[in-house]
């Protein structure tokens, strides 16, 4: 994270990291904290399986991913869910029917600069399987895969592997 040198308040290039969640410059006072961010994960389940996506893009790009992303400000971990779930798969749902399972917390890299966040997990439940057009920037493509398939090793983000971990034994 030693990324940012200068501060943006006094313009010297004093600015120090302390290792987990704030710079701040010796030299004017001035901090900035890299707060833990919120993201959701929504496991979409039918039956004994789980509508799972391959990433398209880094991180991780080529692993399993559940579709979800980052909360955005003014809005809440459902209307995440329900905005992520459009924006990757336009597939509509009624947050209503989300059921909460558990948060995590993870790290999310991207473009040397390490996220903390804390990820919250939902579960999804569809009647039927379904396939999507699916937006190719961010997903190369999707699949159902039985609950006894799930592979953690397969999945791309720390959190999501200890979360399946937990999830498949409790099903």
């Amino acid at each position: 994270m030693k990324l940012l040198k200068y501060c943006p308040s006094c313009g010297k290039e004093s600015l120090e990291w302390d290792g987990e969640k704030k710079w701040s410059c010796p030299n004017c006072d001035f901090r900035l904290y890299n707060n833990v961010a919120g993201a959701v994960a929504v496991v979409i389940r039918c039956g004994d399986e789980v509508y799972l996506t391959r990433r398209n893009q880094e991180p991780k790009k080529g692993k399993l991913d559940l579709a979800g992303g980052f909360v955005d400000p003014k809005e809440s971990a459902e209307e995440a869910c329900k905005r992520e779930l459009f924006e990757e798969l336009q597939l509509r749902i009624d947050i209503s029917n989300l059921k909460y399972i558990t948060s995590l917390p993870n790290i999310y890299q991207y473009k040397e600069i390490d996220y903390n966040t804390i990820d919250l997990f939902y579960e999804y439940t569809v009647s039927e399987k379904f396939d999507v057009n699916i937006e190719l920037s961010e997903i190369s493509e999707t699949q159902w895969i039985p609950l006894k398939e799930v592979n953690p090793d397969d999945i791309a983000f720390d959190s999501q592997k200890r979360f399946f971990e937990v999830y498949l034994k409790s099903i």
